[in-house]
């Protein structure tokens, strides 16, 4: 019997340090359906897009001119494309360059980082100049930005994730600049500084660990915004070339065969969908775990 109440406290008493930490959010995560479907579906295109080589069935390139626009069977799970190539094999590739293009997007983007917090810090004319350049950036649609861009820089893959990457920076500066405009008032902040505390320091320090949680929930929305960018840079022309298996392009080629092959279009297309929700789900679970507003 009391071993028996040993266990039921070690089961419901806190538990201390990150252990305990980890529990609770764990918990709590458990109890938002959206955010752990959302979970589940990031953790299951990341696994192809990782494994992509040993779970695609076939050679994404290789063409059978003899099975063009065929559709679902059971040699082709998902259908073949005008060149005879298997469209599940394609999508599973896909699901590498769309993840490489979304966390391409987010490291570029980081770059507002710095530039948030310098201008939440110090303020005064540094904060007015990079805050009017950030309103310029966002005074653009970010999709008719991102063609302008390419289309200056000409069309690629390389350069449709340097635009992507770059459209998001504003946003990163924004949302660190808000944070840290509330977090310098902090008294602990107040201590440092009168401690003798240079302002690196100050801001790398003890600031800057506590924009993390955002700036991770802005990461998470900002993959899934950079993968349905860069498909639409795709869809468009100005993204990957014909032949690499994005799933942006393979929309694009399929549009042609839009009613005599419907699946062409429409396998990338819920491809596209499923990432971009399960980000989108998994980016609202994080911040509502994240914002102690939230938190139930």
């Amino acid at each position: 019997m009391a071993a028996g109440f040993d266990k039921a406290i070690s089961e419901t008493g806190p538990r201390p340090g990150i252990l305990g930490a980890l529990a609770r959010s764990t918990r709590a995560f458990r109890r938002r359906p959206a955010a752990v479907f959302g979970l589940v579906v990031v953790v299951a295109f990341t696994v192809l897009a990782v494994f992509a080589p040993v779970l695609s069935p076939r050679n994404p390139d290789a063409a059978d001119f003899a099975r063009a626009l065929r559709g679902p069977s059971a040699t082709n799970w998902l259908g073949t494309d005008e060149l005879g190539r298997d469209l599940l094999s394609r999508l599973i590739h896909g699901a590498r360059i769309s993840m490489i293009i979304g966390l391409v997007s987010v490291g570029i983007g980081l770059a507002g980082v710095p530039m948030g917090l310098v201008a939440g810090f110090y303020g005064g004319l540094l904060d007015t100049v990079l805050m009017r350049l950030t309103d310029i950036m966002l005074a653009f649609p970010s999709m008719l930005l991102a063609i302008g861009m390419v289309a200056i820089l000409g069309p690629g893959l390389t350069n449709a994730m340097l635009a992507v990457g770059v459209v998001s920076i504003p946003r990163y500066t924004r949302l660190v600049r808000g944070s840290v405009l509330t977090i310098k008032e902090e008294d602990y902040v107040s201590a440092a500084r009168a401690s003798g505390a240079r302002d690196w320091r100050i801001m790398y320090r003890h600031i800057l660990p506590q924009c993390l949680a955002p700036i991770l929930v802005q990461s998470t929305l900002q993959l899934a915004s950079g993968i349905l960018a860069a498909a639409g840079l795709g869809f468009l022309g100005l993204g990957a070339p014909p032949n690499v298996p994005e799933w942006g392009t393979i929309l694009s080629k399929g549009r042609t065969y839009v009613f005599s092959a419907p699946h062409i279009t429409t396998f990338p297309g819920l491809a596209i969908m499923l990432v971009v929700l399960g980000f989108n789900l998994l980016g609202d679970g994080l911040r509502d775990l994240l914002d102690p507003r939230l938190r139930d």
